[in-house]
């Protein structure tokens, strides 16, 4: 398993944990609205991180921004494979071709 793999795997069990005893379960008590924001938050700063240049900030940022991801999926059911299994179904495709497909 990779690291992104057993993240998404804990978060997968955060499910049933209780709220005062895990940050992740916390943010899923509140439903996928909250994650939903949460994710938007970190998206931001990594967003500044980015422009900022400042590399170490960046790879942290993106960190909670691949954790907070996976948590907002959590919350709505979709897991990392099915992520995966639809980038392996564009792997090969040309964004332009790929983006052109969904109109």
């Amino acid at each position: 398993m990779t690291p992104l793999e057993r993240l998404a795997a804990t978060i997968e069990t955060r499910k049933t944990a209780d709220p005062d005893s895990s940050w992740t379960a916390r943010l899923l008590s509140k439903g996928p609205e909250k994650c939903a924001e949460k994710f938007g938050e970190e998206a931001v700063e990594a967003i500044i991180e980015a422009v900022r240049g400042d590399r170490d900030r960046l790879t942290g940022e993106a960190a909670d921004v691949l954790y907070h991801l996976l948590v907002m999926l959590a919350a709505r059911d979709v897991t990392l494979a099915d992520v995966l299994k639809e980038l392996e179904r564009r792997e090969g495709t040309s964004g332009i071709v790929e983006k052109a497909a969904r109109k």
